[in-house]
């Protein structure tokens, strides 16, 4: 699932996963992501961290309250690039954090280094 009130973010890191054969949800902002929890549950979040109504700090705050997407990883895509922001969010549990704007390969690495270590 692709989380990202930037339209043009939501298209863009969907076409490289089709692409790559995944099936892709996206939402616009945390609150619209819980909704589409409810819906699937993904193998992997991509996650902005600013957004209206729920950020991606405190979606992953809701994520790991509930056992049900508690395992879900958790791919921060930001521009806060500072160490304090990528702290807070490891603090949280997310698991990886990238860049804006990211490289094709680092995102699809990490996508799925992290499917094939929850499988397990």
């Amino acid at each position: 699932m692709i989380v990202d009130d930037s339209i043009t973010m939501r298209k863009v890191g969907e076409r490289i996963l089709r692409r790559n054969e995944y099936d892709v949800v996206t939402a616009k902002d945390g609150l619209d992501a819980l909704d589409r929890l409810g819906e699937v549950i993904p193998d992997v979040m991509l996650l902005d961290i600013e957004m209206p109504r729920m950020d991606g700090y405190e979606l992953a705050i809701e994520m790991k309250k509930e056992e049900k997407y508690a395992n879900i990883p958790i791919i921060m895509i930001t521009s806060r690039t500072g160490e304090k922001h990528r702290q807070k969010a490891m603090d949280l549990g997310v698991d990886r954090y990238l860049g804006k704007p990211y490289q094709e390969a680092d995102l699809l690495e990490n996508i799925s280094e992290l499917i094939e270590a929850n499988k397990d």
